[in-house]
């Protein structure tokens, strides 16, 4: 079992190594592949509104189930077709999303009965969010390019780390497997 999972942990971190690699390389290919992944996540959402449509009894839900997948269908129709601006709207969303995050933060932060180191955390990482929401809605085209490199920072990152955890478990399945008696061996095998 420790053989198995490390080598698919191993495996993991390599691929996750070469998709960071080539967001850095190409982070425009990146962007265009992460609009594309939306358009699919729609497609498939669309589908599975439509089988909600279809398996409900009465007719409010039916209604419902359809309207959502018809939106989310165009949805996936304008990003296969339009990639720049659905991109562009992807950036403008996580830039409400970074916005309103760290506004949240900097609530918190005088909200809560914490000590004045928390609550300046609280408040720095509500700042350098807003900040980065700011940026992203003052500059989306490089915005989209700075979310192609944050993906390839994780892709390393989580990379690096399936290797490693891969390596340690073979290393303990090694250490085990020395400190059991020989009798132990051919009984197991």
């Amino acid at each position: 079992m420790f053989k198995s999972t490390s080598t698919s942990l191993i495996l993991l971190g390599i691929l996750a190594v070469i998709a960071g690699i080539i967001a850095i390389v190409w982070p425009g290919v990146t962007v265009f592949a992460l609009v594309i992944l939306f358009a699919v996540y729609a497609f498939i959402g669309a589908g599975l509104e439509a089988t909600r449509a279809f398996g409900s009894r009465t007719a409010g839900p039916v209604f419902g189930h359809l309207l959502l997948g018809l939106i989310s269908l165009a949805a996936g129709v304008v990003a296969v077709v339009w990639p720049a601006p659905t991109a562009l709207v992807l950036v403008l969303v996580i830039g409400i999303w970074a916005v309103a995050g760290g506004i949240v933060e900097i609530v918190n932060a005088f909200g809560s009965g914490e000590t004045a180191g928390i609550r300046a955390m609280y408040v720095l990482t509500g700042l350098v969010s807003v900040a980065f929401g700011v940026l992203l809605f003052g500059r989306p085209g490089v915005g989209a390019i700075t979310l192609a490199l944050l993906f390839a920072l994780f892709s390393l990152i989580y990379g690096v780390s399936r290797i490693t955890l891969g390596v340690q478990l073979q290393q303990l399945h090694r250490q085990r497997r020395s400190a059991q008696p020989p009798s132990a061996l051919r009984e197991a095998a």
